[in-house]
This record gives structure tokens, C-alpha cells and sequence, in this order.
């Protein structure tokens, strides 16, 4: 039998996340302390520490989250008709997921220029277009499943950094008229 969360856990580590988000937003992570976390979230450092042992694993834990829940939407089998249609279909996602949690990650990325943001996807996203080329060729492609792979993660988390750094700029249904000029139909 499954065996679920407590729901004051589960409220406990929200105002937790969001206290830590909160503080993102005006500096870097390094800057911002336990204590600090604590304060804004209403939470006892004593009870922090009975879910975390420092700062690192509250980030490690509301990233696992966010991967968690963009994998599941990742998961959802369905067959394409194309490799164009894979590709669009797994950025609309990512879109999707970036605009359902654009505070987050927005918040994440002003003051933490790193790749804290795009770690919760690459290895997601690197298993799918994996399990999705390894389908396609069944082992017999002239070109290295692992280079294919890395060629259109990249590609994809290079084109949603752009959209999340600015998503101002353009609009998602911009960004995937023109990937649809972009992405040939073969590999």
C-alpha cells in the first residue's frame, strides 16, 4: 500500500519552497541562509532541520519536485507521425511546464545565473529523446545515439533558456512556428 505524505509535511516544505523563492528573488542563493528561509516562511529552524539538513537540500528537494512533475508530463505515451512532430511536441511541453512555473524559475535564474534551472530538465529530457531515438533506430542509425541525443537536448534547452530568460520577446506560439522551419524531418 502506497503510503502518502503528511499533509503538514507537505505544507511545511511549501512555505519552505516559497520562502527560499522569495529570497531568490532579490539575491543568489550563496547569500541566503537558513535563518533567513525560516523567518519568511513562518517555519521553526528546529522544524527546517527535521526535513532538510541545510539550504542545498531544500533546493536539491523543490528541483527533484519540478523534475518529478515534468517528467510525469514527459512519460505520457503517445505515438508520433514524425520526429518533427517528437520534437515540437516534447518543447511545447517544456513550454508548458516553464508557464505553468514561470515564477520559480524566473526567480531562480535573475539572481542565480547558473544552470540550476536547466538541470531539473536536461536529464529528463536526455532520457526521453534516448528512449525516442533508440525506438526510431533500434540500434542500427549511422550516427551514434549519444551525439543525436545531445545534439537536440542542447538544442532544446538552449531555445527554452532563451524563452525563459525573456519570455517577453517572443511567445511560445512564435518560438514554435519557428522551430517548425527549423527541425527538418529526418535525422
Amino acid at each position: 500500500m502506497e503510503k502518502r505524505e503528511d499533509l503538514r509535511i507537505i505544507k511545511t516544505k511549501k512555505n519552505l519552497y516559497e520562502g527560499l523563492l522569495i529570497l531568490l528573488k532579490d539575491q543568489s542563493f550563496e547569500n541566503v541562509k537558513v535563518s533567513d528561509i525560516c523567518k519568511i516562511s513562518l517555519v521553526n529552524r528546529s522544524t527546517f532541520y527535521d526535513h532538510f539538513q541545510d539550504k542545498y537540500e531544500l533546493l536539491n528537494s523543490l528541483i527533484k519536485d519540478l523534475e518529478i512533475e515534468f517528467t510525469s508530463k514527459l512519460n505520457s505515451e503517445k505515438t508520433y507521425s514524425s520526429q518533427k512532430e517528437y520534437y515540437l511536441n516534447l518543447v511545447k511541453i517544456l513550454f508548458e511546464h516553464l508557464n505553468e512555473n514561470i515564477d520559480i524559475y524566473s526567480k531562480i535564474l535573475k539572481n542565480n545565473n547558473n544552470s540550476i534551472a536547466f538541470d531539473i530538465f536536461k536529464d529528463s529530457i536526455e532520457r526521453d529523446v534516448k528512449k525516442h531515438i533508440n525506438e526510431l533506430y533500434n540500434g542500427k542509425s549511422t550516427v551514434p545515439v549519444e551525439i543525436i541525443t545531445n545534439f537536440y537536448v542542447t538544442a532544446v534547452i538552449s531555445v527554452c533558456s532563451e524563452y525563459l530568460k525573456d519570455h517577453s520577446k517572443y511567445n511560445e506560439k512564435e518560438f514554435l512556428t519557428y522551430l517548425d522551419k527549423l527541425i527538418v524531418n529526418i535525422i
